[in-house]
């Protein structure tokens, strides 16, 4: 089997501009998730920043502090699954741009 190294370089360099691109709209795209029914919701960037938290004003009524705590921890982990499931699709999709070399595993 005959591997044309130049080709194989050229590919690898628009692979990795194309991941310097993913990780750049990672910092503008978003995900929300909630917890306890929509109680507190919680915003973050694919790159997992978070952007925001809102909690419902009756879930402060109840004076619950534990609660509160528990469904913000809640909501912040599954917005931090999302957003790795979200930067996991996005590099993916550049996945293919390198050709099938055995041994070679990308973690992509």
């Amino acid at each position: 089997m005959k591997f044309d190294l130049q080709n194989i370089m050229e590919q690898a360099q628009k692979m990795q501009s194309e991941m310097e691109n993913v990780k750049r709209e990672l910092t503008y795209k978003q995900v929300t998730t909630e917890s306890g029914g929509g109680m507190v919701s919680v915003t973050m960037t694919g790159t997992h920043k978070l952007i925001s938290v809102r909690i419902a004003p009756e879930l402060i009524a109840a004076n619950d502090i534990t609660m509160l705590q528990d469904l913000i921890v809640a909501a912040v982990n599954k917005a931090t699954e999302a957003a790795g499931e979200l930067a996991h699709q996005e590099m993916t999709k550049i996945g293919g741009m390198l050709p099938n070399i055995p041994g070679l595993n990308l973690g992509i």
